[in-house]
């Protein structure tokens, strides 16, 4: 990885952002401030004169994919700045993840061209400096006020635009918050966050913030595949979790991945053949059920994070096979953990 540029700020990066942890319903009180969960890129947004960084929530670098908001954050009347916020692609009528994930390219000119076709933009929900100042011990509420302060100086815009940096909608209402959670075909989000707003910016905890989700979905560690019966292509991908300890444990598998996509899934696959793939349970142990085919499996390097769909989780494991939804190149693979899965119930 490159160097970072240099920047003489309180916060510097490589930074951990504060994170969410998963619930089954939003929390109640006064206790409590709401935003829509952005269906995007997490995104720290650096700038100390002329040096602009743009990092991811797994600690690297994404400038290189987005030339275009390095640019435009130069260009922001506002200097000696840390911005916690989300990367998105507006389409008409909203935001297109799938297009955000093309913009995930290795070749510079790809990416120069994407970034003229599909320019990116960053809903912004956070402030950790403003100005040269740090406010990561100041309360959420006042954290908020001063964002605001910013976006009215820079004129910024809310989620819907115009313009490339935008403020992110956020409301008391507990009415409202439920609103955005249960509104129909709303495809630019995939859930509310719940933020505590006397709480300060916890880097890297899951303290004072909760995310409820639409869907029962999770991101997982491919550790391996298995071929399908014919065709020498991909059948499934095997999924893993890690443990508090960092083990990865084999917790199911996904076989809907598109069709078109296999035989380009297939090679990439083939080239990240390496044992042991998982370093904690792994698949193929004894069952009843299985066969001489069932348990014959491809470890991988673990370096892939795909997001699927499960309807039931017990003992440890989807208990079916899950639904692909879509690669999450922007996840760090140690970021996979059960916390996902494994949450208490909700108080009665």
């Amino acid at each position: 990885m490159p160097p970072w540029p240099k920047i003489d700020l309180p916060v510097r990066p490589p930074f951990a952002p504060m994170e969410a942890k998963l619930a089954a319903r939003l929390p109640e009180g006064a206790q409590w401030r709401y935003e829509p969960k952005w269906d995007g890129f997490r995104v720290l947004v650096f700038r100390d004169g002329d040096g602009v960084v743009l990092q991811s929530k797994a600690g690297l670098p994404l400038g290189r994919y987005f030339p275009e908001l390095e640019e435009a954050t130069g260009r922001l009347p506002l200097d000696r700045f840390v911005l916690d916020g989300e990367i998105v692609v507006p389409t008409d009528g909203g935001f297109s993840f799938d297009d955000l994930l093309l913009r995930v390219h290795p070749a510079e000119s790809r990416v120069r061209k994407l970034a003229a076709e599909l320019p990116a933009a960053v809903v912004l929900f956070d402030a950790l400096v403003l100005d040269g100042k740090a406010l990561l011990a100041t309360p959420q509420d006042e954290r908020r006020a001063a964002l605001e302060a910013a976006a009215a100086r820079a004129d910024l815009a809310g989620p819907e635009g115009p313009g490339t940096f935008r403020l992110c909608a956020t409301t008391t209402e507990l009415d409202q918050a439920r609103r955005w959670l249960e509104a129909p075909g709303a495809a630019d989000t995939d859930g509310v966050i719940a933020k505590r707003r006397d709480l300060d910016y916890r880097a890297g905890e899951r303290d004072g913030m909760q995310k409820v989700k639409r869907m029962r979905s999770a991101d997982c560690v491919v550790g391996g595949f298995r071929y399908a019966s014919k065709g020498g292509l991909v059948g499934s991908l095997l999924l893993g979790l890690h443990d508090d300890e960092g083990l990865l444990h084999h917790v199911g598998f996904c076989s809907t991945m598109p069709r078109k996509d296999k035989p380009e899934l297939t090679r990439r696959l083939e080239g990240l053949r390496r044992p042991p793939g998982f370093t904690g349970h792994a698949p193929g142990g004894p069952s009843r059920w299985a066969t001489e085919r069932s348990t014959e499996w491809e470890p991988l390097d673990p370096v892939l994070v795909v997001e699927v769909r499960y309807d039931h989780w017990s003992g440890g494991r989807f208990r079916h096979g899950t639904k692909f939804l879509r690669w999450r190149p922007d996840k760090a693979p140690r970021q996979c953990t059960f916390e996902q899965v494994e949450r208490p119930a909700p108080p009665a």
